[in-house]
């Protein structure tokens, strides 16, 4: 058995982004010379996501909406948590999106269903964050 683990980092401009990283996560795949396994793509940061979705940006604008509807960034004193911080928004957007995705490998390709791709979701950003790969297999 074959492990592979490889860090990519992130620096958003602005405080919320939805970022492509299927390209990157391929790249990282190739690099490990893995054919079959599983591949782990975690955000490390717990005011980030990772998520498969598909890559169309009016779903992108839908995304934005919902979840601002669901945690609003403003009034800050809605959230007891941000006495000291004012990212308490970013907390629960990440518990929507989710931490982690898990994908299949098969014959040294993400084992995709159509229009399935992989994101790095950002919703406190304007600093440098990371996200885990792992690879495991053969």
């Amino acid at each position: 058995m074959k492990f592979y683990r490889k860090e990519l980092w992130f620096h958003t401009k602005g405080r919320r982004q939805l970022i492509n990283i299927t390209g990157q996560i391929q790249q990282c795949l190739d690099e490990s010379g893995i054919q079959e396994g599983l591949l782990l793509c975690n955000a490390m940061h717990i005011t980030s996501s990772v998520f498969i979705n598909d890559d169309e940006s009016g779903l992108h604008h839908d995304f934005e909406v919902w979840l601002e509807k669901l945690a609003p960034e403003k009034p800050y004193s809605q959230y007891r948590h941000n006495g000291f911080e004012d990212n308490a928004d970013a907390h629960l957007k990440r518990t929507i999106m989710g931490r982690e995705v898990v994908v299949a490998i098969s014959e040294g390709k993400l084992d995709f269903g159509p229009w399935e791709q992989i994101f790095y979701g950002e919703f406190d950003g304007k600093r440098n964050k990371r996200v885990l790969v792992k690879i495991i297999g053969e």
